[in-house]
């Protein structure tokens, strides 16, 4: 599920990355799920699945953080869920780095959401300036 906006919010280009990141990282976590998914040898899962759900998880809740910091009046709200927006991004990158260290053909595409990442950050700067 995409989360959508009012036609009459404008849409800041740090919302589209946050929307981009989360295509991105949904379509390689089920990418991943599937070399992650069966049991090992020993009978146990492998770890890192619950990875590849939190890079979904996290990149689904920016957008949301990106519109409440946009809409709120005080300077005091609007730097929290800008902390909220760092705090995502940052659990992304980690978990980025984490699941690149998985036994997985999907790990491959992880330095393509690392980039992306690093460019809304570098937009994520400039958009806290303007808060």
């Amino acid at each position: 599920m995409i989360p959508t906006i009012p036609n009459s919010f404008p849409q800041s280009p740090l919302y589209k990355k946050a929307m981009d990141i989360f295509i991105l990282s949904r379509n390689i976590s089920s990418y991943l799920v599937h070399d992650l998914a069966p049991i090992q040898a020993s009978g146990k899962e492998d770890p890192n699945i619950y990875f590849s759900g939190d890079i979904v998880q996290q990149s689904v809740s920016l957008a949301p953080s990106i519109l409440k910091a946009e809409s709120q009046h005080f300077s005091e709200e609007k730097q929290k869920y800008a902390a909220s927006v760092t705090r995502l991004t940052n659990l992304l990158y980690k978990n980025c780095e984490r699941l690149e260290r998985a036994n997985s053909n999907g790990k491959d595409f992880l330095p393509i959401l690392r980039k992306e990442l690093k460019k809304f950050r570098k937009l994520q700067r400039t958009w806290m300036m303007t808060l």
